[in-house]
């Protein structure tokens, strides 16, 4: 949301927890407090762009976004969700039928699948898209990130500039 201040008084101080003061006659985005940022959405992808780049990670990624997608899996929120495939009782038809399904958590998808090697590498996670991640979710998942460049040795110029840029 975008707006302009056209006074300054305590109530619109009070609005912003952090940051330099708001003048008048500037614009201002706002962002909502319970939702992931925009510092934080450019963070993030700086962050493993970084990593990714220096290549002194663990992953086996054939591009970016392959990378992206398995340091969510592995330092974010993980997936949402799960899909599997399960054979199904038709009478009237010939032959096999399978249908798939949906599921919130692996808990829920039954244990003979589970157990079945040939119907358990067909189940699949769905992964959380980053735009769904809580703040919360977005900022462990940036410490998590950080964390792991720190271990792995990620000394880049740009890493630096990012760190310091989150100082502010």
């Amino acid at each position: 949301m975008k707006g302009l201040v056209t006074v300054s008084t305590q109530s619109v101080v009070n609005l912003l927890i952090e940051g330099e003061l708001p003048e008048v006659g500037h614009y201002y985005y706002l962002e909502s407090a319970t939702e992931g940022t925009s510092a934080q959405n450019k963070t993030f992808h700086a962050l493993t762009m970084e990593y990714f780049k220096s290549g002194q990670h663990s992953y086996n990624a054939d591009s970016y976004d392959d990378f992206k997608n398995q340091i969510k899996k592995s330092l974010g929120a993980g997936f949402e969700s799960f899909v599997y495939i399960d054979k199904v009782l038709d009478n009237d038809a010939v032959g096999d039928h399978y249908k798939m399904f949906d599921v919130k958590t692996k808990e829920d998808i039954p244990d003979y699948i589970l157990n079945n090697s040939y119907m358990k590498d067909m189940i699949r996670g769905k992964l959380k898209s980053w735009s769904c991640y809580s703040k919360k979710q977005r900022k462990n998942c940036i410490d998590n990130v950080i964390n792991e460049m720190l271990q792995a040795g990620v000394n880049s110029k740009k890493f630096e500039e990012i760190l310091k840029g989150m100082e502010k």
